[in-house]
C-alpha cells in the first residue's frame, strides 16, 4: 500500500506518485495526514480517483478527513493511547459523514510502536507509543482490538521514524491473532518490507520512501508480494520465551 499525504505534495506530485506506483504493482493507496495543513484533501482524492484502478482508502487524522471520493476509510480507534477523543470521540464526528457518503467503513485497531524518536503521530496524538521492546504489551492490545470486532491491526511507527516496527513484535503478534496485519512507518528498503511480510504483515505501508525516490516501487512490490509463507516464530527470531508459552517467563516454573 502506498501512502499519500495532501500535505507534503501538489496534487500533480500525488497523481504523478499515484501513477507510477501503480504501475510498478502496488496493491492499493492509502490518503491522510497527522494534521493537514492545505485546504486539497478532497481534490486529491477526486483526482487520484480519475487517475488510477487501485482502491484508494482514506487513512485519517481526524474526523476532517472524511471524502465522499475515497473507497474506504480506515475507521481507526488509537487502542495503544488512552486518549478518549482518538479511541471513540473523533469517530462519534465522523461516522454521520461516512454514512452519508456510502463510504465502506473497515474498523481497524492502531498501534503506535515505539521508533526510535518522536513522531507526528505520537505528537498530534498525545500519546505515548508501546516500547519496542515489550512485545507482550502489543501482543495484549492486538488481541483485544480483534475481541472488539476490529477487522485489522496496524502496527505504525510514524511517518519518517527511524525505525520500523520490529520484526519480532510483528511475528509475535501474528502468533496471538487471527486478523491481518498492517504494517507501516520507518519502512525505507525493499528489504525492510519483505522481512516484514515474512514475519507475518498482511500489508506494508510505503511512504516517505517513495516521496524520495519512485523509481524503487516495483522493487517494493516484489519484496512484498513474496509467496514465501512465514515460518513458526520460535524458529526464526530469537523471543525471551516461546510463543504460547506464559508471558512471565518464571510462570513456566511453576
Amino acid at each position: 500500500m502506498v501512502l499519500l499525504d495532501p500535505d507534503r505534495m501538489s496534487i500533480p506530485e500525488i497523481v504523478g506518485l499515484a501513477r507510477k506506483s501503480e504501475e510498478g504493482g502496488a496493491d492499493g493507496f492509502l490518503v491522510g495526514s497527522s494534521l493537514l495543513l492545505s485546504s486539497r484533501f478532497d481534490e486529491s482524492i477526486k483526482q487520484i480517483r480519475k487517475n488510477v484502478k487501485l482502491s484508494v482508502i482514506i487513512f485519517p487524522g481526524n474526523a476532517n478527513q472524511v471524502s465522499k471520493y475515497a473507497d474506504a476509510i480506515l475507521f481507526l480507534s488509537l487502542i495503544s493511547g488512552r486518549n478518549p477523543h482518538l479511541l471513540i470521540g473523533e469517530q462519534v464526528k465522523a461516522a454521520p459523514m461516512i454514512k452519508e457518503f456510502g463510504l465502506e467503513p473497515i474498523p481497524t485497531g492502531y498501534l503506535i510502536i515505539e521508533s526510535g524518536k518522536a513522531t507526528s503521530v505520537q505528537f498530534m496524538s498525545d500519546t505515548q507509543p508501546i516500547p519496542k521492546d515489550k512485545p507482550d504489551i502489543a501482543k495484549a492490545h492486538a488481541l483485544a482490538a480483534e475481541y472488539l470486532g476490529m477487522k485489522f491491526v496496524f502496527l505504525e511507527a510514524g511517518s519518517g521514524a527511524d525505525n520500523p516496527v520490529p520484526d519480532l513484535v510483528v511475528r509475535e503478534i501474528r502468533d496471538f491473532i487471527s486478523i491481518p496485519i498492517i504494517v507501516g512507518g520507518g519502512i525505507k528498503e525493499p528489504e525492510v518490507a519483505y522481512r516484514k511480510v515474512k514475519c507475518g504483515a498482511s500489508f506494508v505501508v510505503i511512504g516517505n520512501a517513495l516521496e524520495k525516490d519512485d523509481s524503487i516501487i516495483r522493487q517494493f512490490a516484489d519484496a512484498i508480494h513474496t509467496k514465501e509463507k512465514p515460518k513458526a516464530a520460535e524458529k526464526t527470531i530469537k523471543s525471551p520465551y516461546p510463543v504460547n508459552a506464559p508471558s512471565n517467563p518464571e510462570e513456566s516454573n511453576h
